[in-house]
């Protein structure tokens, strides 16, 4: 093992994002007690590599070597610096997995997307960006569904579901994303093919053609929607299956949002309302 103490940097990487700020509930008061410890550890290891790739400080070279590193602190391949929290989080999700007899693969593909973040800043094909949400967001339903024992029946609409999030998360940021990391993951052909440029997604509000660019992204998310709305009904464990329903309303409300808001003029963020809506949408599934 190595302890490469500089590797990481003179100090610890952290965020003003927390769990209060997502699109969707994490370790909420539906998720039984038992399991939330779990669920913070997995997003905490979550938010410190995104930390790291959205890092502005940090050359591209070096954003991978610190992920490599995260990485191979969770198979346990290196020893983590004393007194780093950020590579502490490695440490503590690979006891959470192994206590709980889950794959370290759960948090190794998160490491994989933030590299491909990294490395990669625009994207030719949807193709590629179901790929990308392959690693990025599609883990984390499993690590939900596997925590709480549940089967592999449930791993195709939560896999929609999270690639829906995932997506919606990214127009949801547009803007963001290019100003401060150069970073689209809106495929580059279908921009060309409304005569959009780059430039035309950071100005105060969408011009048409990057209307209808959104709107055929959205049609997308409808599809993964309808297929993540079976989730919800093959949940066994009541509370998961709880917190699945409330999920799956609270894409569908983001995504309605979006067909209605231009995400480049103003931020399209879900509200109280919308929480409570989904709640009691999820109370059909309290059996």
């Amino acid at each position: 093992m190595q302890d490469d103490a500089h590797l990481w940097g003179k100090q610890d990487v952290s965020s003003s994002k927390g769990m209060k700020d997502e699109n969707f509930p994490v370790g909420s008061f539906l998720i039984s007690a038992k399991h939330r410890p779990a669920v913070h550890a997995y997003y905490r290891f979550a938010r410190v590599a995104d930390d790291m790739v959205d890092n502005t400080r940090l050359s591209p070279a070096q954003k991978v070597d610190r992920l490599k590193a995260l990485r191979e602190v969770l198979y346990g391949e290196r020893k983590p610096p004393a007194g780093r929290a950020d590579a502490w989080s490695a440490v503590i999700l690979r006891a959470v997995l192994q206590e709980r007899g889950l794959p370290l693969t759960l948090g190794g593909d998160l490491l994989t997307a933030f590299i491909m973040d990294a490395e990669k800043t625009r994207y030719e094909h949807w193709s590629e960006l179901l790929h990308y949400c392959q690693y990025s967001a599609n883990p984390v339903g499993r690590f939900l569904l596997m925590l709480h024992g549940e089967g592999e029946e449930t791993f195709g609409p939560s896999d929609a579901l999270c690639t829906a999030l995932q997506i919606v998360n990214h127009m949801q940021d547009v803007s963001s994303d290019l100003k401060t990391l150069n970073r689209c993951y809106i495929p580059l052909p279908w921009l060309a093919a409304e005569n959009v440029r780059l430039k035309d997604l950071i100005l105060a509000r969408s011009k048409p053609g990057v209307r209808r660019v959104f709107d055929r992204m959205l049609t997308h998310v409808d599809a993964l929607n309808e297929e993540a709305a079976r989730l919800p009904a093959l949940v066994k464990d009541r509370r998961m299956r709880l917190e699945a329903a409330v999920i799956v309303a609270l894409c569908r409300r983001l995504t309605e949002r979006l067909h209605r808001q231009d995400p480049i003029a103003e931020r399209v963020a879900l509200t109280k309302l919308d929480g409570l809506q989904a709640l009691g949408y999820a109370m059909r599934y309290m059996r």
